[in-house]
């Protein structure tokens, strides 16, 4: 008996390491400065949107799923549970992360140094600068919030997100900035 009950409480006091750093970030999260780059919610199945698309016409994209409501719904509360300081939220034009903004945040202001660079190699190096220069303004209280697109990230960062995680970046001065780390939003 006291074997099973020595068990139990090391079992309770045992936090794995990945939970560990997950809460060494939502710490430095609650503190504030940080930008926090959100890969849209998860989508209608496919790569990319359909030909044609326009993005002033959210049918014509590949949007949520109701799976990526529920995930961005749960990635508000998430922040909110933490009450975790956001002074502000900047969202793709992209229909799938305006509408992760909204569940997750209540809405953001649409920013195009946000756009998706997948397959869109034209304007690259200027979109990826004007980020960078979003990132360098981050408010000293509260945090940036980004909402982007895989590859969006992955330009900045170099870092290819899943859905819903959170690339989290501390901007240093110059305009520098360095990886704090990555949470990804559990079930």
């Amino acid at each position: 008996m006291k074997a099973l009950l020595a068990v139990l409480l090391l079992c309770a006091l045992y936090v794995p390491a990945g939970a560990q750093a997950d809460e060494r970030l939502w710490a430095l999260l609650k503190q504030g400065g940080q930008v926090v780059l959100i890969r849209h919610a998860v989508t209608d199945p496919g790569v990319g949107d359909p030909p044609g698309f326009d993005l002033g016409d959210c049918k014509t994209q590949r949007n949520l799923s109701p799976a990526g409501r529920i995930e961005a719904q749960r990635l508000g509360r998430a922040f909110q549970s933490r009450a975790i300081p956001v002074a502000r939220v900047l969202a793709s034009p992209w229909c799938r992360c305006v509408e992760t903004a909204k569940l997750a945040f209540g809405g953001a202001q649409v920013e195009r140094a946000l756009d998706n660079l997948f397959g869109r190699g034209d304007n690259r190096e200027r979109q990826v600068a004007a980020f960078r220069q979003l990132v360098a303004a981050a408010p000293k209280a509260g945090n940036l919030v980004l909402v982007t697109h895989g590859s969006t990230t992955l330009a900045f960062t170099g870092v290819s997100p899943g859905t819903a995680e959170l690339v989290i970046v501390t901007p240093e001065a110059g305009g520098g900035h360095r990886l704090a780390g990555r949470i990804a939003i559990a079930d």
